[in-house]
């Protein structure tokens, strides 16, 4: 579980983000301008920085060079409005580890947090579902004690299940982060993948069918 300070003055926004965190197992910290960020940088302990550029007291990019100079390495994901080119590039080059556009979809949210967050080693690497354990730093999936043989394609659709637990997303979105957007197949290779998921670790209740969509996982 990672501690994430969401610094956004919309209000609306700001609950969604910390619901969908909340959900997959992280923290959200609301932060609704920059002087509050600043406080509660220096009360708790932050793993990442959801940082909207147009606050109503300080400038974005100002108050991440300011986090950067007295908190040191706290990661930054940049989630605003402005989609100017210079935009991006200012965030960018002034330490962002990412630059998201409003609006943008919580999944693909959730997937940027979680790129950042193994690059900065805090994201939860062992789950565990009843009698079934999955070991995500080593590989390792286990069902009451005893090793499951997973495929490649059926690991790779386990962990984006449980990287995005709680969410649902859609098969062609399945498809895209599991096995990439050049894999060649279609919507059942996914129900394939499930079914066997389903019955080597018995998490037929545990992974949800959400009708003509997709799947959630659901811890």
């Amino acid at each position: 579980m990672a501690d994430i300070l969401i610094i956004e003055d919309d209000r609306k926004i700001s609950d969604l983000i910390q619901r969908t965190l909340s959900m997959t197992g992280h923290q959200g910290l609301p932060a609704f301008s920059g002087r509050e960020a600043l406080r509660a940088l220096g009360e708790n302990r932050i793993d990442l920085i959801l940082l909207d550029i147009g606050l109503p007291d300080m400038d974005g990019f100002a108050l991440m060079k300011r986090i950067s100079r007295e908190y040191g390495d706290i990661p930054v994901i940049c989630v605003t409005a402005r989609d100017e080119v210079p935009d991006r590039v200012k965030g960018l080059k002034g330490g962002a580890e990412d630059y998201i556009v409003k609006p943008f979809a919580m999944d693909e949210l959730l997937a940027r947090i979680q790129v950042v967050l193994r690059r900065f080693h805090k994201e939860q690497s062992l789950f565990r579902i009843r009698d079934v354990e999955i070991d995500l730093a080593g590989g390792a999936v286990k069902k009451a004690g005893n090793t499951v043989e997973l495929t490649n394609r059926e690991y790779e659709l386990l962990k984006v299940l449980l990287l995005n637990r709680n969410i649902a997303l859609s098969r062609e979105r399945l498809l895209e982060l599991a096995w990439g957007m050049d894999f060649y197949g279609d919507d059942r290779t996914v129900d394939v993948h499930i079914r066997r998921i389903r019955q080597k670790l018995g998490l037929e209740k545990d992974i949800r069918t959400i009708f003509k969509y997709g799947y959630r996982l659901e811890i």
